[in-house]
């Protein structure tokens, strides 16, 4: 077991591990955030307060703008924005929140609609920030039902923003004076001649050099967990807008006399066309989710290795790394993370290539994903922040602000319960899970990676079935009950199905790997995430049948073999996550020298 990170010379595996992780596009999509994200100006600062820090990311939102060379060009390239989010998160929280609602929920927004304000060059410069009006205080998840107003006055063309009671107040948008001038996208109510055309989006300038514009109301929420954003409970007090603000397209115009027309007769999707940047929302959020998990389980295999303590022998040392109970916790977060990153890399490529044939399907694909990854996240943050011991809770090691800044990502773009609550109802309805082998169990190798991969599509259909089948016999005349007589089963069948599309993820790569050791590890690394996943539900397995007995008692040890063979390469692993040097050491946990740049930092008496 080794005691120091120096190496005579990088592991031959890794450039094959960066390729299979972040594909062939490396160098253009992703190492120039690594580089940028790398550089002073996003190191830890000690010592300020929330307000400064907020203000702080949004000077760090400036950086990001002056090193683009288009800004069009990142709004309209999803893999290059989720990348954005995948290598901000890992430094800044409040930075990824910025820039996610700014680039893809406002400038995104604007982008997407046929007819919008020509002149958007203080808002490219970011002389002006962008943000994203859309939930209100009483209508989160149910924002269908937004009461804002933007009221249609015949006379003059204009609109008129208005709030019209308490619970329609926008809530959380990043709305204060904090990071200078702001302009919104509002979603309101278009009413015309007194009908209501359902909820479009609006193009509103909220404050300037001077402060707020007259009828726009933001007030500071109270203080809350996570990255330190300057949220605002806003209001309009019948703020008037010009006849070009609407946001329109086929799903809703206004003439210049002032007639409706709209090529979408249901309300309900107008709204939907018009917040269609929620979903690339969704793949920005859970690519900030992974990518911070990627740096807090690099930081803490690292301390892992540096970290000494009492070995079994009197007067011994050895690194934490050395005890299973401490580095199997820590490769089972590098098995996860593989996975959930090589399936958010699929899922975007998807949502890429969709059309309106395959839409709602990839909706659906994009919003499973996003709960399980970012999930998946809280959980590896979590176990290395504990793995780190007390240093581990020290801001300036990195970890200890991430999983509050993934509450965030949990919740944004869609309560990860109630979109999974929705692909549940779905999947009742339409989807068609894996066959069965026709193999018999008996005689396969619980060691096999291509058996455990159908295990888990057993599991999906398992539950998928029991789920059906609970809807059917739920009590009569009484839909709810039966839903909820369904809803347990069938959110299994959602997590079975997200386990088994991100265990072919990286079941696939260690297939196609062309580097053989790099396919050896990969593989290794879908062994013990599927073995870990099919033990914790080997009881539905063994009762339906799909598994034998001795199979089921033999996953433990198989686990465990798996893990010794993977202990050797656990640096080379977290190395694969590309994370450049200057990031990693700017921690103290990340150094090899983690006490002395720990006491460097400390504050005098």
């Amino acid at each position: 077991m080794t005691s120091s990170l120096l190496r005579l010379a990088p592991s031959p595996t890794v450039p094959a591990l960066v390729d299979a992780l972040f594909g062939p596009r490396f160098e253009q999509l992703h190492q120039p955030w690594a580089k940028l994200f790398g550089t002073d100006a996003f190191r830890w600062q000690e010592g300020l307060n929330k307000s400064q820090r907020a203000a702080l990311s949004y000077d760090r939102l400036r950086i990001v703008n002056e090193s683009l060379v288009s800004p069009e060009e990142l709004v309209g390239d999803i893999r290059a924005l989720t990348s954005l989010h995948e290598w901000s998160a890992q430094v800044d929280g409040g930075l990824t929140t910025l820039a996610g609602i700014h680039y893809n929920l406002f400038l995104g927004s604007l982008m997407d609609h046929e007819s919008r304000p020509e002149e958007l060059s203080d808002l490219l410069m970011m002389r002006r920030t962008g943000t994203f009006l859309c939930t209100e205080l009483a209508h989160g998840n149910s924002a269908v039902q937004l009461e804002t107003t933007a009221t249609h006055e015949a006379t003059s063309g204009e609109f008129v923003l208005h709030t019209p009671n308490p619970g329609a107040q926008k809530f959380m948008p990043n709305t204060s004076l904090t990071g200078g001038p702001k302009t919104a996208v509002v979603a309101a109510r278009l009413i015309i001649a007194g009908r209501d055309e359902g909820v479009f989006l609006f193009l509103v300038p909220l404050s300037d050099e001077h402060g707020f514009r007259e009828g726009v109301r933001a007030r500071r929420l109270p203080e809350k967990t996570g990255s330190p954003v300057d949220h605002c409970l806003t209001s309009f007090d019948r703020v008037r807008l010009p006849s070009n603000a609407l946001l329109g397209g086929a799903h809703g115009r206004v003439s210049e006399d002032g007639v409706f027309s709209s090529e979408v007769g249901s309300r309900r999707l107008r709204f939907l066309t018009g917040i269609s940047r929620v979903t690339a929302g969704k793949l920005c959020m859970s690519a900030a989710g992974v990518g911070a998990s990627r740096l807090a389980l690099a930081l803490a295999t690292r301390y892992a290795h540096t970290r000494h303590t009492a070995g079994l022998t009197p007067g011994r040392k050895v690194p934490l790394f050395a005890y299973r109970g401490h580095h199997a916790r820590l490769l089972e977060a590098t098995a996860t993370l593989y996975t959930a990153t090589l399936w958010h890399r699929e899922v975007v490529e998807r949502w890429t290539r969709h059309d309106e044939n395959d839409r709602e399907e990839c909706e659906r694909l994009v919003a499973v994903a996003k709960g399980w990854i970012t999930w998946q996240a809280r959980d590896v943050m979590t176990e290395c922040r504990e793995r780190c011991g007390a240093q581990g809770l020290f801001l300036l090691n990195g970890i200890a602000g991430m999983p509050a800044a993934n509450e965030g990502t949990i919740t944004a773009e869609g309560d990860n319960l109630v979109v999974w609550t929705k692909a549940a109802g779905e999947m009742i309805i339409g989807h068609t899970p894996p066959e069965a082998s026709d193999i018999a169990p008996a005689g396969q190798s619980p060691g096999d990676s291509a058996f455990l991969q159908e295990l888990l599509g057993d599991v999906e259909r398992i539950w998928l079935s029991q789920a059906r089948a609970q809807l059917r016999g739920g009590p009569p005349r009484d839909p709810m009950g039966r839903w909820n007589g369904a809803t347990g089963a069938a959110l299994e069948a959602v997590g079975a199905f997200a386990r088994r599309q991100a265990g072919q993820a990286l079941y696939t790569a260690a297939v196609q790997a062309e580097d053989a050791e790099a396919g050896r590890l990969l593989g290794l690394l879908h062994r013990l995430f599927a073995l870990r996943h099919v033990s914790a539900h080997s009881g539905v397995l063994l009762a339906q049948e799909r598994m034998t007995a001795a199979q089921v008692r033999a996953l433990t040890e198989e686990m465990d073999r798996v893990v010794g063979k993977l202990v050797p390469h656990a640096l080379t692993l977290t190395e694969g996550f590309a994370i450049p040097e200057s990031t990693l050491e700017s921690f103290p946990l990340g150094r090899n020298d983690y006490l002395d740049a720990f006491e460097r930092c400390v504050g005098q008496d």
